[in-house]
Parts: C-alpha cells; structure tokens; sequence
C-alpha cells in the first residue's frame, strides 16, 4: 500500500480500520468517538493481528474481506491503545460491519472491567 496524500477533511473515522506504523506497517481498528477524532491529534485504536491465539477470549475474530482485511484476522481488544493521527496510514482499508463493531466494544468493556 503507497501514501496516498490525505483528501482534505479527512480523519480517521470510529469502525475504520486503517494501516499504522508501529514496528511495522499493521491493520488497526479506530475505536474513539468520530467527535473526538476529528480535532485530537491521537485516536483510540485496536491492534489486529492475523495469528489466532484460542486461549485469548478477548480476541474477536475478523473474517477476511470484512473492512478490506486480506486475510481472517483477530482484534487485539486487551491492547487498546492511543496513537497519534500522523501515525495513520491513509486511506483507511474499509470498515467493520456494526455487529462486528459491537463484539469489539463488548470485548474492550470486559477486558477494562467497565461492564
């Protein structure tokens, strides 16, 4: 994926999942609020990694194609994380399905013991 130049307005939008740079280029999900993310200059993501680990219950499975992932995936809900805006590739890959959205939310509430 090449750097495209940002459209003007853009900002990454909650239940985008867009390519990060951490250790290396990544897929994360955008979990904060779209108010918030639109003037911050960080956003609330979820790592998501492609290798499956069956004794994390907080790992919510991503079938391939789902917000343009290439491959079946997992969202990493025990690493909610912060990045800056200048961190986030764009454009974003696509976005999740709402009822995927809301398995990812339940699994960050049980992970933080915020239900």
């Amino acid at each position: 994926m090449t750097d495209l130049p940002v459209s003007a307005g853009w900002f990454p939008r909650r239940g985008e999942i867009c390519v990060v740079r951490l250790d290396k280029a990544r897929p994360a999900l955008v979990i904060s609020s779209d108010a918030i993310n639109r003037r911050a200059l960080d956003v609330c993501v979820v790592p998501i990694t492609s290798v499956e680990h069956q004794r994390f219950s907080l790992r919510v499975a991503l079938p391939r194609g789902e917000g343009g992932l290439v491959r079946a995936s997992w969202a990493k809900c025990d690493q909610v994380t912060t990045l800056p805006k200048s961190m986030i590739k764009y454009p974003p890959l696509g976005r999740l399905t709402n009822a995927t959205l809301k398995r990812v939310v339940a699994a960050i509430k049980t992970a933080l013991e915020l239900c």
